[in-house]
């Protein structure tokens, strides 16, 4: 191994390793989509299969990034190429096919932080009451996330956003991606909790809970609903070829894969379903049908509810700054993969590579304000889901099956079962192409 990759930093701890990957699980997907799939599809019917997926994935594909970022000391570029060189003794195919994670990870990085310049806005303006303000006048809170999300509508906040990314990642590793996500993560689940019990006690949140637990057998038989089910789990565990990857390079040697896989999966599902215990009952509390996803829940419909309830400045305040963790940890772990690529690449210090890449994210994203939702269309249904088989791929066809065991078996207290690697290979590597295929012909799964 090379004196670049004995200096890499790392993560001190093996809860600062979780808790950071889970920061890059939990994100706009948990707080905007999985409500409204579980509200859809009803209640329970969705999340019976999700949990079945969550399992899948959890045990296989978490594992295969983690395995393959730690096994070879680096990002997707090289990683692939060191796959690739264990098949044929040429590492120059796999680094150039480990672009794709890399470009894929920085184009989702630019539109999220669209989104983060978005969630950076709402927080202070629930800081300051103006959101408590708009009342119930669905003009002014329509046209303000309008005028917002348009071209050029909010620069000031998008570079603020990109600074608070910029500061933590500048940092390094463990003293800045592990320190911010250990405060983050605990306060993020603390918030949530808090919310959600409030909320339990508001007159009408009762029919929300009863509509999450409730099961409609009939619904099961439904492919369209295994389909949502295995998308949402799919993209909710982060699995894309690039941030997983890298994030497992920064590993030690000595942790438990298998063990660190299952916690990321189990609270990340945790994270997904408070937001769930939350948003279903907020909108029972207004007698409101949870219909819509995306932007327009969390900086609309949801204003409109919480400006409603009694206490509701508060209530804004917390819901926004939940909101303002999941998406900065999700940032910075989209960054990290390119910033990576430039250090390994280019033998780039940090402060350096963090500087380049984050005055391009800032730059495109204020170019792309008036598209963002077209271009994180292209980027989640295409470039993440290619990502994902081809790391996939890699790992677990064109490396050894020795290679990819001793990889997974590094550090874990006892082997895991034989049941892995045909899982792993064959279930999970069919699943995911199986994703791409159907995310292209029906727009997006997850």
């Amino acid at each position: 191994m090379d004196n670049n990759l004995n200096n890499r930093d790392q993560f001190n701890t093996k809860w600062g390793f979780i808790l950071a990957c889970i920061g890059s699980a939990v994100g706009m997907g948990n707080i905007w989509r999985f409500p409204v799939l579980v509200a859809a599809w009803g209640g329970m019917t969705f999340l019976i299969p999700y949990f079945i997926f969550v399992i899948l994935i959890g045990s296989t594909g978490v594992i295969e990034e983690m395995a393959l970022g730690r096994a070879t000391g680096g990002g997707p570029i090289r990683a692939f190429g060191k796959c690739t060189e264990l098949r044929s003794g040429n590492k120059k195919t796999g680094e150039t096919i480990g672009l794709v994670p890399v470009l894929s990870s920085m184009a989702l990085a630019i539109g999220y932080t669209c989104v983060m310049g978005w969630i950076f806005k709402y927080t202070y303006l629930a800081l300051s009451g103006q959101i408590a303000a708009m009342g119930h006048d669905m003009d002014i809170i329509g046209g303000t996330f309008g005028a917002t999300a348009g071209a050029w509508g909010n620069n000031f906040w998008i570079i603020i956003s990109m600074l608070a990314a910029f500061i933590i990642m500048a940092l390094g590793v463990a003293n800045g991606i592990e320190k911010a996500n250990k405060i983050m993560m605990p306060l993020l689940f603390f918030l949530f909790v808090a919310l959600a019990i409030y909320i339990a006690f508001l007159p009408g949140s009762a029919d929300g809970y009863k509509y999450i637990f409730s099961v409609k057998p009939a619904g099961l038989a439904n492919p369209k609903l295994w389909l949502y089910a295995f998308g949402q789990a799919f993209f909710s565990l982060s699995i894309a070829g690039n941030g997983t990857v890298i994030y497992g390079s920064y590993l030690s040697k000595n942790e438990d894969l298998p063990s660190s896989a299952r916690n990321v999966a189990v609270f990340d599902t945790l994270a997904a379903l408070l937001a769930a215990f939350v948003i279903i009952p907020a909108m029972a509390t207004a007698s409101t049908e949870l219909a819509n996803g995306g932007p327009g829940l969390m900086f609309i419909f949801l204003v409109n509810v919480f400006n409603g309830m009694p206490a509701g400045l508060f209530i804004g305040i917390i819901f926004f700054i939940c909101v303002l963790f999941a998406g900065l940890s999700s940032i910075i772990n989209l960054y990290e993969a390119p910033v990576a690529t430039l250090q390994e690449q280019m033998k780039l210090k940090r402060l350096p590579a963090t500087a380049i890449i984050c005055i391009i994210g800032t730059v495109v994203a204020l170019c792309i304000q008036g598209i963002v939702g077209e271009w994180m269309d292209v980027v989640s249904i295409y470039l993440c889901p290619l990502g994902a088989v081809l790391a996939a791929i890699m790992f677990l066809w064109i490396a050894s099956k020795k290679f990819v065991l001793d990889s997974v078996n590094e550090g874990a207290k006892r082997p895991i079962g034989k049941w892995f690697y045909p899982l792993a290979k064959y279930v999970y590597v069919a699943a995911a192409i199986i994703a791409l295929i159907l995310g292209a012909i029906f727009g997006g799964i997850g």
